[in-house]
């Protein structure tokens, strides 16, 4: 959610921001929004007004009873009645107005970073950087569940039996490498000096509508029926919804912290839930950062949150490159972010494993996280930032593919071997 100073001040600014995001259709938005803003802060200037007559004339009728001039004293008794109607009036049209313009200032995209490139869609991304050289095996690359029902470590059939597409289980040692690759990013984050968290799965509405726009949430969070309860669908929902409504102090700032959690997604109108495989999926499991910092850092963290996940892969031997998000790629509270995306040599291309985002103070906004600034003594909304370090088993497909030997086993990088009991290949089930 933007400044509603800024629509006041730079409503053009707020006009061409929609526009450079496509959604044209928003507009109208902005001059709704400085009518009921208009309208709110002429009605609480009325209240206040009349809440200050309120307690005059309640003077008034006493010294009139107290004089015995009790006609008088009636008569200011009934404007004292019509006035606090319309008190009463006042508030409800004000709760009214506010509940309106709330939702409209949500809706409103948060103003995006002057180089972010403009264009529709993620086809309109542009390449930043390319990490390691992809191998070029001398053999043809199997498709990703292929490989796995080589090795023996899948079940797509009973977990469509139990659960229905967009689910699977990992068996034996992929399985134990989906574990491995988890704590490995954990560890990797601890040394990089972030908190390691472990959130609630489940948050409530008013978290969820927080953190993101309404749009996502409808694509894309399960409802626990019966319960103001929602799974999440990463981990930065719940850990960002810890600091809701709070006041940090400065000197904690900036807050670097790493999650694991489960991630629960609908995939709501998403292409392929019903292909083999496993790239898109209902469940997955994922290690995230979430930093909270002052709006002067918040750029700097872009940089170093993104070239952590860079830096995750290269160790692991998967050649990877980022993609700077366009305009219209861009969630409504994102001021810029950036993909990155692993090789798979079967395709011959990348694909996303990951996406790093800085939402200055839009986010922070809808949930009320501050921080008092020791210089001014006043209370300055902090800058939110998330980027997904790792998550299986996107990942896994680009890591089977990458390590994958022309013998059907799959090589294990030294950095994870400590995880898989030192096992340095995953060979073939021979049953």
């Amino acid at each position: 959610m933007i400044d509603i100073n800024l629509i006041r001040s730079d409503p053009d600014k707020v006009r061409e921001n929609i526009k450079k995001k496509f959604q044209d259709g928003k507009l109208p938005l902005v001059d709704e929004v400085l009518e009921l803003d208009a309208r709110r802060r002429a009605l609480q200037q009325e209240g206040d007004s009349r809440r200050a007559q309120r307690n005059a004339i309640a003077k008034k009728i006493g010294a009139l009873m107290r004089e015995g001039k009790r006609e008088e004293g009636e008569a200011a008794k009934e404007e004292s009645r019509l006035n606090n109607e319309r008190i009463a009036e006042i508030e409800r049209e004000t709760a009214e107005a506010e509940e309106r313009l709330k939702k409209d200032m949500m809706a409103i995209p948060n103003i995006i970073a002057d180089d972010v490139p403009i264009g529709r869609d993620d086809s309109c991304n542009v390449q930043q950087n390319t990490y390691l050289t992809p191998e070029e095996k001398p053999f043809e690359v199997p498709y990703h569940l292929d490989i796995l029902e080589n090795l023996g470590c899948i079940d797509l059939d009973a977990a469509r039996r139990t659960s229905g597409n967009g689910f699977y289980y990992l068996v034996g040692d992929v399985a134990r490498l989906h574990s491995a690759v988890l704590a490995y990013a954990r560890d990797f984050m601890i040394d990089k000096g972030f908190t390691y968290v472990i959130p609630p799965f489940m948050i409530r509405s008013d978290v969820v509508s927080g953190v993101m726009s309404f749009e996502e949430m409808d694509g894309m969070m399960y409802k626990i029926e019966g319960e103001d309860l929602y799974l999440i669908g990463t981990s930065e929902h719940s850990m960002i919804g810890r600091f809701m409504n709070t006041t940090l102090k400065e000197s904690d700032l900036p807050l670097t912290l790493t999650s694991y959690s489960p991630c629960f997604r609908k995939e709501k109108g998403a292409h392929g839930i019903e292909e083999r495989g496993i790239y898109r999926i209902h469940q997955f499991e994922k290690q995230e950062m979430i930093v909270i910092c002052k709006p002067e850092e918040s750029d700097s963290w872009y940089e170093k949150m993104w070239n952590y996940t860079v830096e995750l892969f290269v160790s692991m031997g998967i050649p990877c490159r980022t993609l700077v998000c366009c305009s219209g790629d861009l969630a409504d509270l994102k001021y810029r972010s950036l993909d990155v995306e692993a090789w798979s040599p079967r395709r011959k291309g990348y694909f996303e494993v990951g996406s790093c985002s800085n939402l200055t103070d839009a986010q922070a906004r809808r949930l009320g996280i501050r921080y008092r600034d020791a210089a001014t003594g006043k209370n300055v909304y902090a800058h939110t930032l998330n980027n997904t370090v790792v998550a299986p088993p996107r990942m896994l497909i680009s890591f089977l593919e990458n390590h994958l030997q022309a013998d059907g086993s799959v090589f294990i990088p030294e950095v994870l071997r400590p995880y898989m009991g030192g096992k340095d290949r995953i060979v073939p089930n021979k049953k």
